[in-house]
């Protein structure tokens, strides 16, 4: 599941591919942007910011966001996309690689100036230059009658936990999902999550237990009704969420999590 670990991994790897190259096709998939055609233009670089692409071309923006299924792949002329064709949204041709994004939950083109603007709602970027944890701290603690998983996984309080990372954090930290975020040791939960995206942001596969082998990589994300690594307790599973259009799978043990 793409969070932002796996975005800023994926930023990175395009921008070591495609920063510096100048682009000789574009293809946008979408009906809003079909006709934006960013042929001849430079790709200075891509990065991300919490669990959104961003690659500037140009004067331009290419803005993605992967969702559930999304992906960018990069592949040499004549290689095999690892996907049907129709499921690409987006793609970027240079004279040697083309970048080529699937399944992808958003796609907008915007003007390099509107950047800022653009992304100004979400909260300090855990794997961002500009991290800020007493600001992420202080959103956190502005709506204390959250749930901790849902306050957690609110980009517009810290940008790059998504709904895997959210309920192992909250289990590393022994926090009930539904328990208040206004009952909750802020700066250490803030510190932890940090600490934990920033273990696994190289790494192609996620772990928050240690192991890398799978089936042991987490503690309770996805492990409903099975026994809970420490204490054995059958894991539970819920769904919150902000409202109930944005409920989200959530996992806990009730002997760790009181």
């Amino acid at each position: 599941m793409p969070e932002g670990d796996t975005v800023f991994h994926a930023a990175n790897r395009l921008d070591a591919a495609l920063a510096g190259r100048v682009v000789t096709r574009s293809d946008l998939r979408v009906p809003a942007y079909a006709t934006v055609d960013l042929a001849g233009e430079t790709i200075h670089s891509v990065g991300s910011r919490g669990k959104h692409l961003l690659m500037r071309i140009g004067d331009q923006v290419l803005h993605t966001h992967l969702k559930m299924e999304g992906e960018w792949r990069v592949l040499r002329p004549g290689q095999k996309w690892p996907r049907p064709a129709h499921r690409a949204r987006a793609i970027i041709e240079t004279p040697d690689v083309t970048a080529i994004g699937f399944d992808l939950g958003l796609v907008e083109v915007f003007p390099a100036a509107e950047e800022g603007e653009r992304l100004g709602y979400l909260g300090p970027d855990l794997l961002g230059p500009d991290w800020d944890p007493e600001e992420a701290v202080r959103r956190l603690a502005g709506a204390p009658d959250t749930a901790a998983v849902v306050a957690l996984g609110d980009q517009r309080n810290l940008a790059g936990l998504g709904n895997v990372l959210v309920n192992e954090v909250c289990f590393l930290r022994g926090i009930r999902p539904d328990r208040p975020v206004g009952e909750v040791d802020l700066p250490a939960t803030v510190d932890l999550a940090r600490r934990v995206i920033h273990a696994n942001r190289d790494r192609f596969e996620r772990t928050t237990t240690g192991d890398t082998r799978p089936g042991r990589r987490l503690w309770v994300y996805g492990r409903a009704d099975e026994p809970c690594r420490r204490c054995g307790t059958l894991i539970r599973h819920t769904r919150l969420g902000r409202n109930d259009v944005e409920l989200r799978d959530t996992y806990w043990c009730p002997h760790c999590q009181p």
